[in-house]
């Protein structure tokens, strides 16, 4: 399976949507998606993750790597929209009380 990352930026808030695996092979896909955020100073990140069927320990690690830079800057990433089963994942690793998992992805403002 493939993992297809777009983005959308506006103000210094993005959103990046994924679909597909997020897994040992994929991963770099975000990372790199993410890490370009980071360099283009976006602080705001959210991570659309209702397209995600599968994440393992390293989509996890890539998510926690952004996580800690933006907060390092004083910003922030959440979650938005998992999948139960990516739900299930965060739940038994500890990690939904570690990110910020909202239920719906948010409306970028387009004023």
């Amino acid at each position: 399976m493939e993992l297809n990352v777009s983005t959308t930026s506006q103000k210094g808030h993005a959103i990046v949507t994924a679909t597909g695996e997020l897994d040992l092979y994929t991963a770099p896909r975000l990372q790199a998606a993410l890490a370009g955020l980071l360099r283009d100073q976006v602080d705001r990140v959210v991570v659309d993750m209702s397209g995600i069927d599968f994440c393992d320990s390293t989509g996890m690690n890539v998510l926690l790597a952004a996580m800690k830079r933006l907060k390092e800057r004083g910003g922030g990433l959440k979650l938005a929209a998992p999948r139960p089963a990516v739900t299930r994942i965060l739940q038994v690793t500890g990690l939904d009380t570690v990110f910020t998992v909202v239920d719906a992805v948010p409306v970028l403002d387009a004023s």
